[in-house]
């Protein structure tokens, strides 16, 4: 008598679930994730260490991270299974750097010049490479942060800038009346400049739409903004963690606020106006 072989799956075929239809999550396809019944319109796909992801951009312009799971979406009201879309061809316009400038094939890293551009903390450093970076190879230009802006004066003092050798500076939340700004004053000269943004620190000049949240959360006054920020938005309370998932969230100038975009450009030109290297 002949033995019968058995699945191991022993799950009845009316229960199993069929494979649903694989589609590219193009940009400004518009789908709802099952789980959370968020609907939106196709941003950006990512690759990240957990599996693809998609984020998706509400009516009211929210953004929110989905991963790209089986089955996870619905478009017009059947369930797919998004897929990131294949490359693109390249297109036949100029490529843009992710400030919005014109790219230049094949251009070498300029040899650095000796104005330099201070930014005041890692993290407004992290951004500004991140944006402008490609910018400033070609333009030889270097940025440095300080640890703080009680030590710009020796800095500036130490730097001895001059005709060919200008210096700018980017101070965060600098107001009028401030210690910043009066530390600021003291400095600027014909080939010093310190600009700054209103912005309490730098994770607030990225946009909250960038970043899936409605706006950035107040802080009550003397408590750690950065760690308040994590509290507020239900974040590990781990601030370099959370600056790596905002930083990974800025893909161009257009993830930034105006405020930020200005003052950046602004040094740029006053540093690369300054001579030779």
């Amino acid at each position: 008598m002949q033995s019968k072989h058995y699945s191991p799956d022993l799950t009845p075929s009316w229960k199993k679930q069929r494979p649903a239809p694989e589609v590219p999550a193009e940009p400004d396809l518009v789908v709802e994730e099952v789980t959370s019944g968020f609907c939106g319109a196709v941003i950006r796909c990512e690759k990240t260490a957990q599996g693809p992801t998609v984020t998706l951009e509400d009516r009211f312009g929210k953004h929110r991270v989905f991963p790209m799971e089986p089955r996870g979406f619905l478009l017009e009201g059947k369930v797919v299974t998004l897929v990131r879309p294949q490359s693109a061809p390249a297109p036949s316009g100029p490529a843009r750097t992710a400030s919005g400038s014109l790219a230049v094939p094949g251009a070498r890293a300029r040899v650095a010049r000796a104005g330099r551009i201070y930014v005041e903390g890692r993290h407004d450093a992290e951004l500004v490479e991140r944006v402008w970076g490609d910018d400033l190879r070609i333009e030889g230009v270097v940025v440095e942060y300080l640890e703080g802006i009680d030590d710009l004066p020796a800095i500036v003092h130490s730097f001895s800038p001059g005709p060919d050798a200008r210096l700018g500076v980017l101070v965060d939340h600098l107001v009028p009346g401030s210690k910043e700004s009066r530390i600021a004053a003291g400095v600027t000269g014909d080939h010093a400049l310190v600009v700054g943004h209103p912005y309490i620190d730098i994770w607030e000049a990225v946009k909250p739409s960038s970043v899936g949240i409605p706006a950035w959360p107040s802080v009550p006054h003397g408590q750690d903004w950065k760690t308040g920020v994590c509290r507020a938005l239900g974040w590990p309370e781990n601030t370099g963690a959370a600056w790596q998932r905002i930083l990974s969230c800025v893909h161009s100038y257009k993830d930034l606020e105006p405020a930020l975009l200005g003052r950046v450009e602004e040094l740029i030109d006053f540093v690369t106006a300054g001579g030779g290297a």
